[in-house]
């Protein structure tokens, strides 16, 4: 059941969205659907099996706070996992539900639902679970702290939180904060030209390196075969990293002494060379 709080939280997305503070996540997500194909599904069951050293998630249960597109709520439940998939944003929630319909229609094992990763008693209302994921959701809620704090609540003894956030690159990230909050004050026919402007330098740099080493090939594969990563589309990952606002970030150290005052115990880590770019992080909740 969701409390009053969580009710108060939820309506107020909308508010948020017209005021310029909060990036419409489902609204890019819904696009996106149109590219889902089923290499692309492939690739993100491939992902989470290789993150959570697991062949299979069989007989466990799985919560996605933040599904966005659905695609690792789908990821789980084709590994065979009982999913719970909630989002803030209702659009992310419809697309959701619509990977679900697509794929298991009708799906008692597949729940989905609206939700904010910063309600503590509704995510404690969820009850435990073998797997928490988190990708590159609770740097975008505005309370990275709490929302993290949350996500360790529903975590059973000798479960898995998997959880990816953005780098803390100093200056730099500071500044791609204001680039976040213009994007989104900025009119909606605008705001695409604007990414393609903020962009700009960083594709040509790249068009430049692989002309110089005679293999435009490189810079080809930024693109066509973009999708290796995590099953992901290139043009809606820059829409989201350009206008995912509200935008917080942590050093990996941060996140590690976190959870480890928590009792979980680091068990896999991707953070070299990501930039700006996630860390990806799997806690164990009680392993020695």
């Amino acid at each position: 059941m969701r409390t009053k709080e969580g009710l108060l939280e939820m309506s107020s997305h909308a508010a948020e969205v017209a005021g310029g503070e909060r990036f419409e996540f489902g609204e890019n997500w819904s696009r996106f659907l149109s590219t889902l194909d089923d290499g692309r599904i492939a690739r993100a069951v491939e992902s989470l099996r290789e993150m959570l050293e697991v062949p299979d998630l069989d007989g466990k249960s799985f919560l996605d706070i933040g599904s966005g597109s659905g695609l690792f709520s789908l990821a789980a439940r084709r590994l065979g996992a009982r999913v719970h998939s909630l989002d803030y944003d209702p659009r992310s929630v419809a697309c959701t539900t619509e990977l679900r319909r697509r794929y298991f229609d009708g799906d008692a094992r597949w729940t989905v639902e609206e939700g904010s990763a910063l309600d503590e008693a509704y995510i404690r209302s969820l009850g435990r679970f073998d797997v928490v994921y988190s990708w590159g959701v609770l740097h975008h809620t505005g309370q990275m702290w709490r929302g993290l704090a949350n996500a360790a609540l529903p975590v059973a003894e000798g479960g898995r939180l998997f959880v990816a956030i953005y780098n803390d690159t100093g200056s730099q990230s500071e500044r791609w904060k204001w680039i976040k909050k213009t994007y989104n004050r900025l009119p909606r026919p605008l705001r695409s030209p604007f990414a393609l402007a903020v962009m700009a330098p960083e594709e040509g740099k790249a068009l430049l390196r692989s002309l110089v080493r005679l293999r435009p090939s490189e810079y080809a594969a930024r693109w066509t075969r973009y999708d290796q990563n995590r099953g992901m589309s290139r043009w809606h990952d820059i829409i989201d990293w350009v206008g995912g606002h509200p935008y917080e970030v942590a050093r990996p150290e941060e996140i590690f002494e976190f959870y480890k005052s928590r009792g979980f115990t680091l068990t896999k880590l991707k953070c070299g060379g990501v930039g700006l770019g996630c860390n990806e992080f799997v806690f164990v909740k009680g392993a020695a």
